[in-house]
Protein backbone atom coordinates (compact mmCIF):
# COMPACT_ATOMS: atom_id res chain seq x y z
CA UNK A 1 0.00 0.00 0.00
CA UNK A 2 1.34 3.50 -1.22
CA UNK A 3 1.65 6.22 1.43
CA UNK A 4 -0.69 9.00 0.02
CA UNK A 5 1.10 11.60 1.83
CA UNK A 6 4.95 10.91 0.71
CA UNK A 7 5.01 12.47 -2.62
CA UNK A 8 7.74 10.32 -4.10
CA UNK A 9 5.14 7.04 -3.89
CA UNK A 10 7.10 5.27 -1.14
CA UNK A 11 4.72 2.89 1.19
CA UNK A 12 5.83 4.15 4.70
CA UNK A 13 6.84 0.58 5.20
CA UNK A 14 10.38 1.58 3.00
CA UNK A 15 10.83 4.41 5.17
CA UNK A 16 10.04 2.78 9.35
CA UNK A 17 12.85 0.14 8.08
CA UNK A 18 15.70 2.94 7.69
CA UNK A 19 14.18 6.00 8.99
CA UNK A 20 16.45 6.75 11.52
CA UNK A 21 17.58 9.84 14.39
CA UNK A 22 21.03 8.44 15.50
CA UNK A 23 23.85 10.04 14.85
CA UNK A 24 25.96 6.90 14.64
CA UNK A 25 29.43 9.00 14.87
CA UNK A 26 28.66 11.37 17.75
CA UNK A 27 26.07 7.99 19.29
CA UNK A 28 23.17 10.59 20.02
CA UNK A 29 20.24 11.19 18.87
CA UNK A 30 19.32 14.28 16.42
CA UNK A 31 17.16 16.25 17.78
CA UNK A 32 16.10 20.11 16.01
CA UNK A 33 17.51 22.81 17.77
CA UNK A 34 14.52 25.00 17.06
CA UNK A 35 11.03 24.41 15.22
CA UNK A 36 11.39 24.51 11.77
CA UNK A 37 9.32 27.36 9.75
CA UNK A 38 6.32 25.28 9.43
CA UNK A 39 6.28 22.98 12.76
CA UNK A 40 2.84 21.28 13.55
CA UNK A 41 3.09 22.70 16.66
CA UNK A 42 3.57 27.17 15.37
CA UNK A 43 0.65 28.68 15.86
CA UNK A 44 -1.92 29.42 12.74
CA UNK A 45 -1.65 25.57 11.86
CA UNK A 46 1.39 26.61 8.96
CA UNK A 47 0.82 22.94 7.28
CA UNK A 48 -2.38 22.95 7.01
CA UNK A 49 -3.18 20.17 8.77
CA UNK A 50 -6.71 18.86 8.70
CA UNK A 51 -9.50 19.26 12.25
CA UNK A 52 -8.30 16.68 14.61
CA UNK A 53 -4.67 15.71 12.78
CA UNK A 54 -2.18 17.23 15.22
CA UNK A 55 -4.18 15.84 18.33
CA UNK A 56 -3.76 12.24 16.30
CA UNK A 57 -0.30 12.68 15.53
CA UNK A 58 0.45 13.74 19.29
CA UNK A 59 -1.56 11.05 20.62
CA UNK A 60 0.05 8.35 18.46
CA UNK A 61 3.71 9.29 19.66
CA UNK A 62 2.47 9.16 23.03
CA UNK A 63 0.78 5.90 22.88
CA UNK A 64 4.00 4.28 21.26
CA UNK A 65 6.19 6.10 24.53
CA UNK A 66 7.56 7.84 21.34
CA UNK A 67 8.38 10.92 19.46
CA UNK A 68 7.69 13.02 15.82
CA UNK A 69 10.19 13.11 13.32
CA UNK A 70 10.24 16.80 11.79
CA UNK A 71 8.65 16.59 8.71
CA UNK A 72 11.24 18.46 7.03
CA UNK A 73 13.68 16.15 7.77
CA UNK A 74 11.53 13.48 6.42
CA UNK A 75 13.63 11.35 3.34
CA UNK A 76 10.79 12.78 0.81
CA UNK A 77 11.24 16.53 1.66
CA UNK A 78 14.83 16.14 0.05
CA UNK A 79 16.51 17.75 3.15
CA UNK A 80 19.70 17.75 3.73
CA UNK A 81 19.39 17.49 7.39
CA UNK A 82 18.81 13.80 8.18
CA UNK A 83 15.92 12.80 10.17
CA UNK A 84 15.96 14.57 13.46
CA UNK A 85 13.20 14.48 16.48
CA UNK A 86 10.65 17.42 15.82
CA UNK A 87 11.48 20.51 18.69
CA UNK A 88 7.84 21.46 19.33
CA UNK A 89 7.20 17.69 19.94
CA UNK A 90 10.24 17.53 22.51
CA UNK A 91 9.30 21.11 24.22
CA UNK A 92 6.07 20.08 25.11
CA UNK A 93 6.10 15.88 25.21
CA UNK A 94 8.27 13.88 27.43
CA UNK A 95 7.74 10.64 26.67
CA UNK A 96 9.43 7.24 27.70
CA UNK A 97 11.87 6.86 24.85
CA UNK A 98 12.70 10.93 25.24
CA UNK A 99 13.92 10.11 28.83
CA UNK A 100 16.18 7.04 28.02
CA UNK A 101 17.65 8.77 24.94
CA UNK A 102 18.18 11.62 27.00
CA UNK A 103 19.66 9.91 30.16
CA UNK A 104 21.91 7.36 28.44
CA UNK A 105 23.48 9.31 24.80
CA UNK A 106 21.96 12.46 24.85
CA UNK A 107 21.15 14.56 22.17
CA UNK A 108 23.00 16.30 19.32
CA UNK A 109 21.15 19.57 18.16
CA UNK A 110 20.61 20.40 14.45
CA UNK A 111 19.69 23.43 12.64
CA UNK A 112 16.26 22.93 10.71
CA UNK A 113 16.89 22.63 7.08
CA UNK A 114 14.49 26.01 6.53
CA UNK A 115 14.35 28.02 9.99
CA UNK A 116 11.81 30.49 11.25
CA UNK A 117 12.64 34.00 10.23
Amino acid sequence: MTDRSDPSGRSSADYSRRLSVADETLGKTRLLAEQCRTCIFRPGNPMFLGPGRLRQLVDGARADGGYIICHETLPYAESPVPPAICRGFADRYSTWQLQVIGRLWGFVEVSPPNPAP
